[in-house]
């Protein structure tokens, strides 16, 4: 266990260099604001739309109902305006990030746990991040069991809200959004007009994947398990024309409600859902289902996780694969327990690097400064992983994505050595 900063990357272009630098007024301008105005700012409140009225605007005051807030005393969460009102009760704050922050929540009808994800549109920056989220999320026709799962998401802006639809040309509030992420500059209002996402989604009480592995003793029937699950929850994500590009444990998230634990992909705010290629080798819109096609869309954005990244993220032109070598590390740092303390969070977490010196290494990173490099799986002595295990971690983490499985044969990989293990 080494100490390093596993950051989150996304490299600013010249636009969101400016988008950062508004980002940071606009927290300062949050940071001075008056305690009076926070507490009128709480008194707002916003309710959800019927389902039948999204296709137009339609803006609901925000004090025409209240949404039930049942934090405990000790709580400092009275800047949190909420959403729905006669449809949820917040509980409490269950997590926070760089651009959001989740809650847990009860449905009132059904008295169901769900995740309430507040997401501030206040730059350019992070308008893009919630957007990526919403299309991916939005875009998926069917369910699987081990992706997150979106109930609905709601677009709050100067006392108003209304519910987002996937692709809704009518809606003003949606296009200014989209506007705003294609631009890079704010284009929703005045700064002091606060515009907000709300994503509802299912709860997940386990907590993520660094938790849940590093509480609790080896087991290898649910290390089989859980390779079994992301495999599968990933060969659907690019079925469906969706690369993650922050596949980490961080973002891997426990659901222990059948009372098995269950693996659910989280968090698709870096995640670009590609178009189709089509054989004159242009994009075009197209819907799950062609296993080879996200394969063929090239990526340029140098964004993820550092010690995530495979080394053609590093240079900035990569596919899908990319997401294997992720998968790679995150099972290999699951099967040995290999763990860095990050130093920005003071946290320990699953990671595999290499050493140079007295430093750790990302992966992807020293394999770019040097190809040859051979990875030695398993890194602990007294390692009991198979030869099957071993061999098929080398590939998923080829220097060389064309030397690495894609998604599906990667499914029935998985299934064939952790059978035979």
């Amino acid at each position: 266990m080494d100490i390093c900063n596993g950051r989150r990357r996304k490299i600013r272009t010249p636009r969101s260099l400016r988008a950062y630098k508004r980002l940071v007024e606009a927290q300062n301008a949050t940071a001075n604001m008056t305690k009076r105005e926070m507490k009128r700012e709480v008194c707002k409140v916003l309710r959800s739309l019927a389902v039948e009225n999204n296709n137009v605007d339609i803006d609901v005051p925000m004090e025409e109902h209240c949404f039930s807030m049942n934090f405990s005393k000790n709580e400092n969460l009275e800047e949190h305006a909420m959403v729905m009102a006669p449809r949820y009760s917040l509980l409490r704050e269950v997590g926070r990030g760089s651009y959001g922050v989740v809650f847990e929540a009860i449905a009132r009808r059904t008295g169901a746990r769900v995740a309430v994800k507040k997401l501030q549109c206040n730059a350019p920056e992070n308008v893009e991040l919630a957007l990526s989220e919403f299309w991916a999320l939005a875009s998926l026709e069917k369910k699987h069991e081990n992706v997150v799962q979106l109930e609905e998401c709601v677009l709050q802006r100067n006392g108003m809200a209304q519910k987002m639809s996937h692709g809704n040309k009518r809606s003003k509030q949606y296009l200014r959004l989209v506007e705003t992420s294609l631009k890079g500059e704010r284009i929703l209002g005045y700064p002091e007009e606060p515009c907000y996402l709300w994503f509802i989604m299912e709860f997940c009480e386990g907590g993520d994947l660094n938790q849940y592995i590093l509480s609790r003793r080896p087991d290898p029937l649910t290390n089989k398990s859980f390779m079994r699950q992301l495999t599968s929850a990933v060969a659907f994500l690019h079925q469906n024309n969706i690369v993650h590009r922050d596949l980490k444990p961080d973002n891997i998230l426990i659901s222990q409600k059948s009372g098995l634990p269950v693996l659910k992909v989280a968090d698709f705010g870096l995640s670009k859902v590609c178009a189709g290629l089509g054989k004159d080798g242009n994009e075009h819109p197209k819907a799950g289902g062609d296993r080879n096609n996200v394969n063929k869309f090239w990526l340029s954005s140098t964004c993820g996780s550092d010690f995530f990244m495979a080394p053609e993220v590093w240079e900035g032109h990569y596919t899908a694969k990319a997401d294997i070598f992720a998968l790679g590390i995150i099972i290999w740092a699951m099967l040995e327990r290999i763990t860095f303390i990050d130093a920005e969070s003071k946290r320990e977490l699953l990671g595999t690097y290499v050493r140079r010196g007295t430093e750790i290494v990302p992966v992807g990173e020293a394999l770019l400064g040097n190809p040859k490099m051979v990875l030695h799986i398993p890194q602990k002595t007294r390692s009991t992983m198979s030869e099957g295990v071993k061999k098929l971690l080398q590939d998923m983490l080829a220097v060389n994505p064309l030397d690495r499985p894609d998604a599906f044969q990667l499914e029935v990989l998985v299934n064939l050595v952790t059978c035979a293990a």
